[in-house]
């Protein structure tokens, strides 16, 4: 009976907590990431898929950071080498969320065993 009392009290919490305006979280959005990245010029260094780049970025591929979001805006905040700091006057934690989903739905590269021509190269490479 006590579990049951506990599950009804927290859910009214809950219940309650969605109705004060601000207490509910918004989900990160993958569109609203895309038009953050090129907004604040991400896609200057990165490439407009995050892809990076040996000139700009030392080849840093964003699209498929292994980071986790907090970890992520923390690098974003404080980054180290050439990267300027996005202070959150500038970029929210929302937006911040918001990009990271965005860089997170774009498609993974396929291994270079699934190309073809990579497959076919690799293969002739071997063979001499």
């Amino acid at each position: 009976m006590a579990n049951v009392r506990a599950y009804l009290v927290l859910s009214a919490f809950a219940a309650g907590a969605a109705l004060i305006p601000g207490a509910a979280l918004a989900v990160p959005s993958a569109d609203n990431g895309k038009a953050a990245f090129v907004k604040h010029g991400c896609w200057q260094c990165h490439g407009f898929e995050g892809q990076g780049s040996t000139e700009t970025s030392a080849g840093r591929v964003l699209y498929d950071t292994k980071l986790p979001l907090e970890a992520f805006k923390a690098y974003v905040r404080d980054p180290s080498g050439a990267m300027p700091p996005y202070h959150a006057e500038i970029l929210s934690d929302s937006d911040l969320a918001d990009i990271y989903a965005y860089l997170e739905s774009l498609p993974k590269p396929k291994p270079a065993s699934e190309i073809p021509l990579l497959k076919q190269s690799s293969a002739a490479g071997e063979s001499r």
